[in-house]
Order: structure tokens, then sequence, then C-alpha cells
């Protein structure tokens, strides 16, 4: 499975399903902070170009700069994205879920040199079909994950298609999942807001999507709308 779900349960007894990022993602994300880069190395090469011997020792050490410490600064600064997974909506974290820190940044970081063994990312590429959280090598050692950033999206207004009063008393917490249906069955296929909306048949006497209309319906009642 290259995308697949880890269950990490807290102390606290709840169960975290981490979205676990398979190799195809990651490599896009590692291309494009690799673009980003070579972009930087050649534009202050240009210019330490200009300064001869001394320009070429500062380019090594810039070169040593970009290429080992870029992506951990990254991950431990910056949320546990670095622009390619940021732009790729990736991050590391620890495998409890918590955020990456420098010494496991530092050693899934240093570990690449095992993982590009011996061309082209072989071995971390083979670790990563081989474990069923599609960690490389360097995620073994270090106890990291990458994987996907769910952000939440903000809940999209129910249709105003046509206000109807429930036809019996709702309690408050059902009137705040009648509002919540409105408010987030956009965002539902046809199919999952149907299967919802006949749950409660009863209260809208309809089936499929003459139940979820009647339902937008009502949720524009209790918001409010007339």
């Amino acid at each position: 499975m290259l995308d697949t779900y880890r269950e990490v349960i807290t102390p606290e007894g709840v169960a975290l399903h981490l979205p676990v990022a398979g190799p195809v993602p990651r490599a896009v994300a590692w291309g494009i902070d690799l673009a980003i880069r070579l972009g930087i190395l050649m534009l202050v090469g240009t210019v330490l170009a200009l300064l001869g011997a001394a320009g070429q020792g500062l380019y090594l050490i810039l070169l040593f700069l970009i290429f080992w410490t870029y992506p951990i600064l990254f991950e431990v600064l910056w949320d546990g994205q670095t622009p390619g997974k940021k732009a790729m909506s990736l991050r590391v974290v620890n495998g409890d879920g918590a955020p990456v820190g420098w010494l496991a940044a530092i050693t899934r970081n240093l570990l690449r040199t095992v993982d590009m063994l011996p061309f082209g990312y072989a071995a971390g590429l083979i670790a990563c079909l081989a474990d069923p959280h599609a960690r490389r090598l360097g995620d073994m050692v270090a106890g990291t994950l990458v994987v996907h950033n769910e952000r939440e999206r903000d809940p999209a207004a129910a249709p105003v298609n046509a206000v109807i009063a429930p036809s019996a008393g709702l309690q408050p917490a059902e009137q705040a999942a009648v509002v919540a249906f409105g408010e987030r069955a956009p965002l539902l296929t046809p199919a999952r807001q149907e299967e919802l909306a006949n749950i409660v048949e009863p209260l809208t006497g309809s089936r499929g999507q003459g139940g979820v209309l009647r339902l937008y319906g009502m949720a524009n009642w209790l918001l409010g709308r007339r």
C-alpha cells in the first residue's frame, strides 16, 4: 500500500489516525526541494565566482550547508515541513504524531546517505515499499513518519433552496446535528448525503435526494433564514 493510515493510541486512550504518505508524493516534494537548493546555489555561486579562490571556498561551505542543514532546519523550525513538503501538503512527525525534534530530524537526514545506496534512492524506495507505514531507512532509525498534512476546510453554508420547519420538536443536540449536516453536506458526495439523510427519514418524511433537500431546508430554518 502506497498510502495508508497508522493508528496511534495516546496515553489518554484517544486513537489518532496518521495518513502516511507513500513514495510518490515524497519524491515530488524532494524534487521541489532539490530544485530550490540548486537555484540558490546557482544564484549565490554566480556572485561568489567573482571572488576567485576565496569565493570557491565559500561556495563549498555553502554547498555543504544547503544540502545538509536545509532539510533539518526546515523540518524542526517549520512544523516538519520543507518548502517541497509544504507544496505537497506533507510533513514529518514523530512516530507518535508529535512534532519532530532536532535529534530525529538530524538522524533521518544524515541517513539519507544510506537510503541513496546503491544509486537513485534505491534502498530508500525498497524500504518504503516494504514497510507498512512507507518509512525509508532513515525514518525507521529516527522513529519518524512522513504524513499528509490534512487541513480542516471551512464549512460550506447550506444551500438556500427552502426553509422548512421541523415536523417535531428537536433537542439541542439534534438541532446541532441538523445544522452541521447543512454546513458540511456540500463537501460530501451525493451518495453519502443521501445515506445520512435516510437515517432521519422519520423526521423528514422522505428518502434519497428529497430527504437531503428537506434537511437543508430544516437547517436553514434553524439558522434563522426566513
